[in-house]
């Protein structure tokens, strides 16, 4: 993986991660850190570049979904 690309991933990660943490309720915000996570672990060995990429776009979905909800 380039460099960019990693670097790419681990904002969109930290980014997640912290929007998850401005969920109210206890429960929301242990589960969508806890899926957060676990996807990132699920998904850390994939070398194909339009993986990452298809990946990378579901994660930017996903943080606006968040954005949305909290």
């Amino acid at each position: 993986m380039a460099a960019s690309s990693r670097a790419q991933v681990l904002r969109l990660y930290r980014a997640l991660l912290r929007e998850s943490q401005r969920f109210d309720g206890y429960n929301y915000r242990t589960y969508a850190i806890r899926r957060v996570r676990d996807a990132f672990r699920e998904n850390k060995n994939i070398k194909d570049s339009e993986k990452i990429e298809e990946l990378v776009n579901k994660a930017k979905a996903n943080l606006e979904v968040i954005r949305r909800q909290v």
